[in-house]
């Protein structure tokens, strides 16, 4: 059965998203990569994981007031999303693929 074995990465909205990385960077001792994020990246069997932020006016993570995200590794994606749709969950038709890993979206309950 297909379960969640980590976090891939947290992304927030922030007013300004460059102000707050640098802060983080100051502050905490963390730097962005080059794609603006920070990551955090673990031994090879953990994964890595990465912090992010998005503008307030992000499309990114859907509709409404959505503030933030979370991608979860899981050992099995397609198990998992026949398991959330099964339960009635709205899972994002569309899905992305990289050489880093798969991706798809669904909205929780909340």
């Amino acid at each position: 059965m297909g379960k969640v074995v980590g976090v891939g990465g947290v992304f927030l909205k922030a007013k300004d998203p460059n102000a707050l990385m640098r802060w983080y960077a100051e502050q905490l001792g963390v730097t962005s990569s080059d794609y603006g994020t920070i990551d955090f990246d673990g031994p090879e069997a953990m994964g890595r994981t990465v912090f992010a932020f998005f503008p307030e006016d992000s499309g990114y993570f859907g509709g409404g007031g959505q503030r933030a995200m979370v991608n979860f590794r899981v050992d099995a994606l397609d198990e998992v999303l026949a398991r959330l749709e099964a339960a009635g969950v709205w899972i994002d038709p569309n899905r992305e693929s990289y050489d880093y890993g798969r991706f798809a979206w669904f909205r929780d309950p909340e």
